[in-house]
C-alpha cells in the first residue's frame, strides 16, 4: 500500500479541514466521486494537470485505511458507522 502523508494533506482552513492534495483544493472526496462517476484516471489528470498518478493512487490509499478503519455496529436493526 502506498504511503500518502506528504500528498494527502489536513489544514484547518482549507476546505472545512477535509482531506486535501498536496495543500491544494482539491480533496479526496473529490478524486473518489469523480472516479465513482465513471472518469478514468487518465481523464482526471488530463482535467486537472498539475495532479499525478500517485496523487490519486495517495487518494485511493486513504480511502482504503480510512475503510479499514471504520467500525460498523448494528443495534435495534439499524447499522452505525463510527471510526
Amino acid at each position: 500500500m502506498m504511503l500518502y502523508p506528504n500528498i494527502i494533506t489536513l489544514e484547518s482552513g482549507k476546505r472545512g479541514g477535509k482531506p486535501c492534495i498536496r495543500g491544494l483544493r482539491i480533496t479526496v472526496y473529490d478524486i473518489l466521486e469523480y472516479l465513482a462517476s465513471g472518469m478514468s484516471m487518465q481523464e482526471i489528470l488530463d482535467d486537472f494537470p498539475y495532479l499525478t498518478q500517485d496523487d490519486l493512487l495517495a487518494c485511493l490509499s486513504f480511502a482504503a485505511m480510512r475503510e479499514r478503519a471504520t467500525l460498523f455496529v448494528q443495534t435495534d436493526g439499524y447499522e452505525v458507522a463510527s471510526i
